[in-house]
């Protein structure tokens, strides 16, 4: 299993798909699933949806996780060429100096570096300056607007950090969009698993436009009616000193849920997760022996915040791989945990009983 979610994931980091853009992503894995015979569709958002028909006595599930990734649009095109751009999504403005990036151009992808004022003729106060994403300039190498144009790069052209795929030892990864093309390759070994299994009626997702503000999965959950919604996605690792007082994340120590989750700034949302469900995988991991980390965190957010919220309310929980350096160039996972995650999730689906009490009285 290790190593076909290595093989998975390292392909889907080096697919391109902003926010809004994510069909590349898309192809690829819906050829995954074409492959394997699971019917699957695309809705008109962009949300790729398989679906396993199973027991209707139980309760259906929804299981998703996002293909986009977060990056720039190109606003303006300067007469000298270089190009102006806003952000997309949580972009770490501490992380963009000097690094080279990927314009999906309508002609093709389009190699660019955010450009870095040289240090030899920064002032003092400028050495210690973060530039915003609307103060930076990308160089493509043309010289000029004609050219770029010609080019295939337009104003609204996606711009994400140049796909980037670095093998760690101990089985990590590191590289783009780990969050969240581990969690797409995560989904995907699970389809793998469940295919002609008994269990509830399962609907796996893989939405889009998470990172422009939790977009996607609320259109796939309004379409499917789940009675039970649940997300993978990163948990944040806090085993480095400049994270140790966030909580007891480890990564390689297995998968986690997440007990309370709110974003705090601006969007004020989160989850609570059903008790039902916490209890779900907690005794999943006891049955299978998995380890299963814990994390309540304020500054997080995901699709399921919203989710939860259609209809009657969807019975939810997060879970997910514990990820370093989060939103930053560079991403890292462990691919134990990863693994872990699809056992625990295909365990939890084993364990769900007819006429699963969902009703919190």
């Amino acid at each position: 299993m290790i190593a076909r979610l290595r093989a998975d994931l390292k392909t889907l980091m080096a697919i391109p798909g902003l926010s809004g853009h994510e069909e590349r992503v898309a192809a690829w894995l819906r050829g995954q699933l074409n492959d394997l015979g699971l019917p699957n569709r695309t809705d008109r958002l962009g949300n790729l949806i398989a679906t396993i028909q199973g027991d209707p006595a139980k309760p259906s599930v929804m299981i998703f996780t996002h293909m986009d990734q977060l990056g720039f649009f190109v606003r303006k095109i300067e007469a000298d060429g270089l190009i102006r751009v806003e952000r997309m999504g949580g972009v770490s403005e501490r992380a963009m100096a000097a690094q080279e990036v990927t314009l999906c151009g309508a002609a093709g992808d389009i190699a660019g570096i955010i450009m870095n004022k040289a240090h030899h003729a920064t002032t003092p106060d400028e050495k210690y300056k973060v530039l915003t994403a609307p103060e930076i300039r990308i160089d493509t190498g043309h010289g000029s607007k004609a050219a770029v144009e010609a080019a295939g790069i337009r104003i609204g052209t996606p711009v994400v950090y140049a796909p980037r795929v670095i093998e760690l030892a101990d089985e990590r990864i590191a590289g783009t969009s780990v969050d969240d093309r581990a969690g797409c390759a995560a989904l995907l070994d699970l389809a793998r698993a469940r295919k002609g299994r008994d269990g509830p009626t399962l609907y796996l997702v893989w939405s889009v436009q998470e990172e422009f503000n939790l977009r996607g999965a609320v259109v796939a959950a309004q379409n499917l009616h789940p009675d039970i919604a649940i997300q993978i996605d990163l948990m944040l690792a806090t085993d480095t000193p400049d994270m140790a007082d966030r909580g007891e994340m480890v990564m390689g120590g297995g998968p986690g849920i997440s007990l309370y989750s709110f974003h705090g700034r601006g969007t004020l949302n989160g989850v609570i997760p059903h008790p039902a469900l916490v209890s779900l995988m907690e005794d999943t991991a006891q049955a299978l022996s998995l380890p299963l980390q814990r994390s309540a965190q304020v500054g997080v957010l995901t699709d399921l915040s919203y989710v939860q919220l259609l209809g009657d309310g969807v019975a939810s929980i997060d879970v997910g791989y514990p990820m370093r350096h989060s939103h930053s160039t560079i991403e890292c996972c462990d691919l134990r945990d990863l693994v872990g995650l699809v056992r625990l999730l295909d365990g939890a689906l084993d364990r769900i009983p007819a006429a699963m009490k969902l009703e919190r009285d």
